[in-house]
């Protein structure tokens, strides 16, 4: 039976980390090894590894240099074909495991499959469902995210594709991706996976404005990459229009409508087609201009509570 093998970085996330820790344990799927490398966090975060230690293959607690380093620490000791990790604000769904082994059996020459994602708030309302589309190669160098916590991934292509990349702290999964789609095929699995949770203190949130920036150290670094020029050359103009319109989207959620509306505009400037396809960040940027966001606001509120009545039932 394939081993899997499961890395969460914590830091400072006591409030959650139970319930990611259970999620793990809790799936119906026997051959499970179990990671947490927490950054030395001072909230009780500690006592709750004590807890379920006997449970985890290892687990340490102790300063690191950022969610990547903590990744890569963890993934340096996992022995399982299948591979993935869970941030310690996010939980994995009953079977997801299972169904990712049972994927990968069917597809064997599939390097990454992706799930559908649940979006939580801090009390695990659900405020949205992700459903993700078949992506390309292509589609990744133009920002199509993937919900990294309905992620897996096979373990030989994560050790050919390389390590995580310190120097980025939004979208490090995102170029991730990227290296192993260069090794071969992805596959998206219809199924709700896992529920990523969005709270204040989140970097999506937090951090919002420079999340967005970073799309263009990304695509930087795809310019400069020789392996990824012919690829890239297909897709220059609606690349960078992605990026323009991906900085949007965050500097909205970062509460500045008027960037989010420049950002936009140079977006729909460059491949109209890819500003057009979400233009609802540019209508919710004026309607944040205009001192009309409590329309907004009710839809996004009329959404949620749609979704979580769906969700109850």
């Amino acid at each position: 039976m394939t081993l899997v093998s499961i890395v969460t970085p914590s830091f400072n996330q006591a409030q959650f980390l139970e319930q990611t820790i259970r999620s793990v344990l809790d799936q119906d799927y026997p051959r499970i090894e179990y990671f947490i490398v927490d950054g030395g966090s001072r909230d009780g975060s500690v006592d709750i590894l004590k807890k379920y230690a006997n449970k985890l293959a290892w687990w340490i607690s102790e300063k690191d240099a950022g969610q990547a380093d903590a990744i890569n620490k963890g993934m340096s000791r996992v022995k399982g074909e299948i591979v993935a990790w869970l941030n310690s604000d996010d939980y994995y769904l009953p079977g997801a495991i299972r169904s990712a082994v049972d994927t990968f059996a069917r597809h064997p020459e599939v390097v990454l499959i992706y799930g559908d994602v649940r979006a939580v708030d801090e009390k695990g309302r659900t405020i949205n469902l992700i459903r993700y589309d078949q992506l390309s190669i292509e589609d990744l160098l133009c920002f199509e995210i993937i919900g990294q916590s309905s992620v897996f991934m096979r373990r030989y292509a994560l050790e050919k594709a390389g390590k995580l990349d310190p120097a980025l702290h939004f979208l490090l999964d995102h170029q991730l991706w990227i290296r192993i789609a260069r090794l071969g095929r992805l596959l998206h699995v219809p199924e709700v996976w896992s529920a990523a949770r969005y709270h204040t203190a989140a970097k999506n949130r937090a951090q919002a404005v420079d999340f967005g920036r970073e799309a263009f150290k990304v695509l930087e670094w795809v310019r400069e990459d020789t392996n990824l020029a012919a690829t890239y050359s297909r897709v220059r103009r609606r690349a960078t229009a992605s990026a323009h319109r991906f900085n949007a989207r965050y500097y909205l959620d970062g509460g500045r409508p008027w960037s989010s509306m420049q950002s936009w505009i140079r977006s729909f400037w460059i491949h109209p087609a890819t500003g057009l396809a979400r233009l609802n960040i540019f209508i919710s940027a004026f309607l944040e201009l205009v001192g009309l966001s409590v329309i907004r606001r009710a839809i996004l509120r009329l959404r949620r509570d749609r979704l979580s009545v769906k969700g109850a039932a």
